[in-house]
């Protein structure tokens, strides 16, 4: 570790992500919150927190694994209604939506603006979302939805900001990263891993069908990598997230190694 570095980390160090009220997850797709940080919303749910998640894309090509070649404006509504029985599956009743197309067949501009307003309304103390700087991450919505996060966890306690996008100030404290090849906090999850399996596997079936091969390989998925983040983290059973806190989010390169 660097001197600038070991500095930076007894003079700014990551936020504990479980001592704040408000907790804002943002998905690009219906399913994504709960497979990049389910236990954790369980978790902080449980707890008495207040959780919100915020579901920006309309999942309308995720039509792989859709009963009875359901697409289009149909498979919209079912991934609608699968979204808010998962949510209630982990104990979260806050869902929130803001339509746009699955594909990137949006403007950035919407998209920026709907998750401005939701923060500006909601006013999380956190935001969760995916991480945008993954180098294997290919896809659009991901890539735009954590880029979009990731400038509002910055604007958000600038009123005069905020207002050129149609939405209030919001006195965040940090953002956590889920899908990350570098997590720098963990939150255990010990008790809550199943009811996140239970939230995907038994709500979101219009993308994992019952048995189905894919199913399979992200329930193994998630179950060895809560052991992993424990083993790593000494807590059981884990989670992993990339945190940054208001101090690291301008100017601070090293905050980002």
């Amino acid at each position: 570790m660097g001197l600038t570095k070991l500095i930076l980390k007894f003079a700014a160090p990551l936020p504990k992500l479980e001592a704040y009220d408000k907790y804002l997850f943002i998905g690009p797709h219906p399913d994504d919150i709960e497979i990049g940080a389910g236990a954790t919303a369980a978790k902080l749910a449980a707890a008495g927190k207040q959780v919100c998640f915020l579901i920006c894309t309309d999942g309308r090509f995720g039509d792989g694994n859709a009963p009875d070649g359901i697409s289009g404006q149909a498979l919209v509504e079912m991934r609608k209604q699968e979204a808010i029985a998962s949510a209630a599956a982990l104990g979260i009743t806050d869902v929130r939506f803001l339509g746009l197309s699955d594909g990137g067949f949006y403007e950035l501009h919407d998209l920026e603006q709907g998750i401005a307003g939701v923060i500006g309304d909601f006013k999380p103390d956190v935001i969760f979302a995916p991480d945008p700087c993954v180098t294997s991450e290919c896809h659009k919505d991901h890539l735009n939805v954590g880029n979009a996060a990731k400038q509002f966890a910055c604007f958000a306690p600038y009123p005069g900001i905020m207002e050129g996008y149609r939405a209030a100030a919001a006195n965040i404290q940090a953002i956590a990263f889920y899908m990350t090849a570098k997590p720098t906090r963990f939150v255990g999850t010990h008790g809550f891993v199943k009811k996140q399996l239970t939230a995907i596997f038994e709500h979101h079936l219009s993308q994992f069908p019952k048995g189905s091969a894919d199913g399979n390989a992200i329930r193994l998925y998630l179950t060895l990598r809560s052991i992993d983040f424990g083993l790593r983290s000494l807590k059981g059973r884990a989670e992993g997230f990339r945190v940054l806190g208001v101090t690291h989010m301008h100017c601070l390169p090293e905050a980002g190694r």
